[in-house]
């Protein structure tokens, strides 16, 4: 395959009618979990801009507290992040005791965990709420954060989980814990630290909580917080967040892992189908659509697999169930992005862009270089046309989303970016390590 090397040499800034803020309270006029209201990185409603900076295009800027790389959220007029603060005076470095530990952060102080809600059209801090404070038993690795798992908000709470320091249902107008949930400590391989995202379907919150310990996947009422249904579950560590989908009339809680991606009945946690053919490490988000499930790994070895749903039940590995698999190019970090039927993704974390068909898995173009993207941890996202690829250095590529993208913009702001984007209105919600940032080149 051929591959074509972007140069940005020009910008384009387009102009779309105003969304007022807190028009809409549905899901798919927010971005209220992990990849947006479909869980694909897709917004139909947005219209972000395409050039910004820090002089232009920048609505508001507002500094961050502490340190995390989860994602924000968005409902109505509420942006909501978590983060983890160091308090308290610094003792000697504790000694990662994980087996194969290396290029960890050693713990050397105590950490407050928080949740902080912002006004989407100003900026404002509208409360900011510690939900717990602790001696970590593990730092992570070097480059992640003890607030790595995305929150997740119906409009009336919001969700917070900070794997072995506790899920938090808050009010999302006061900023008071509804409940509270501890499922006990977490041993991550090599120490690497915790990023599994909960995810809100009907009247519950679903967790998967995969470690180097007895893993599981459970559900818990989301007004009480009361347990439902828990299930055990053969894995080691992963970072992947769960979906639910709507298959045949009916959701499925999709999860993947480094032995199977599974799907569970969110109802009563019943096992409905599984699938081999993942690698170690397993850290993007599946995406669905119309009967096609992609799941992609990319650590020990590169894997990616496109599942028929249809009739699906039992184990579907090595059956007519899969579609088609690809060997190379795959998804370390960033999950893939679903746009049209087609799937756009990144090779590991670096800046090679592959785009296929999800029905039959051709690749007529690409892949393509994106210029000086070398580092990237956030997933893609993409609105009216337009992909939005964020590097760690602070660099945002957009590109239109046809078969051979053509660029449209690179742009800079002064800030490290490890989170994936919101899409909402007319706006693009970048958190960075030092600010959150709402781009817009109309009022929000």
């Amino acid at each position: 395959m051929k591959q074509r090397a972007f140069f940005i040499g020009f910008s384009l800034a387009l102009a779309f009618p105003a969304i007022c803020p807190g028009q809409s309270t549905s899901p798919e006029s927010n971005w209220p979990h992990w990849r947006g209201p479909n869980f694909t990185g897709t917004s139909e409603t947005a219209s972000p801009p395409v050039e910004w900076s820090e002089d232009e295009n920048l609505r508001w800027k507002t500094p961050l507290p502490g340190l995390g790389h989860s994602s924000p959220v968005v409902f109505g007029d509420h942006v909501f992040v978590t983060t983890s603060i160091p308090i308290g005076e610094n003792f000697p470095p504790k000694p990662d005791l994980a087996t194969g530990a290396h290029d960890n952060l050693l713990v050397s102080s105590k950490w407050q965990f928080a949740v902080l809600a912002f006004h989407r059209k100003t900026g404002e801090i509208l409360w900011q709420t510690a939900v717990h404070e602790a001696v970590p038993k593990e730092g992570g690795h070097n480059t992640g954060t003890l607030a790595s798992a995305s929150p997740t908000t119906d409009g009336i709470h919001v969700y917070a989980f900070f794997g072995s320091h506790g899920l938090y249902c808050l009010d999302v107008k006061t900023g008071k814990v509804r409940w509270s949930e501890d499922f006990g400590d977490m041993q991550t391989k090599h120490g690497h630290g915790e990023g599994c995202s909960p995810v809100l379907h009907g009247d519950r919150i679903f967790v998967n909580w995969d470690h180097e310990g007895l893993s599981f996947i459970g559900a818990l009422d989301k007004t009480t917080g009361k347990k439902i249904w828990r299930k055990p579950r053969n894995e080691r560590t992963t970072w992947t967040s769960p979906i639910v989908i709507e298959h045949e009339g009916k959701p499925q809680l999709i999860a993947a892992g480094t032995e199977r991606i599974r799907a569970y009945d969110p109802g009563d946690g019943e096992l409905i189908w599984e699938c081999g053919g993942l690698s170690d490490n397993v850290v993007a988000t599946p995406v669905y659509e119309s009967g096609r499930l992609l799941a992609t790994s990319s650590y020990d070895f590169q894997s990616m697999l496109a599942i028929d749903l249809v009739g699906a039940s039992g184990d579907l590995t090595d059956s007519d169930h899969i579609k088609w698999t690809r060997r190379k190019r795959t998804p370390y970090i960033p999950s893939p992005l679903l746009v049209n039927g087609h799937v756009f993704y990144l090779a590991h974390y670096q800046g090679v862009l592959s785009r296929v068909n999800l029905k039959t898995g051709d690749e007529l173009t690409g892949p393509f270089r994106l210029g000086n993207l070398r580092d990237i941890y956030a997933s893609p996202v993409a609105a009216k046309g337009r992909i939005y690829v964020v590097d760690r250095s602070g660099i945002t590529l957009v590109l239109s989303d046809d078969p051979e993208p053509q660029p449209l913009a690179q742009n800079q702001l002064n800030d490290r970016f490890s989170a994936t984007p919101a899409l909402v209105g007319r706006a693009l919600f970048l958190r960075g390590e030092s600010f959150l940032y709402c781009l817009s080149n109309l009022e929000e």
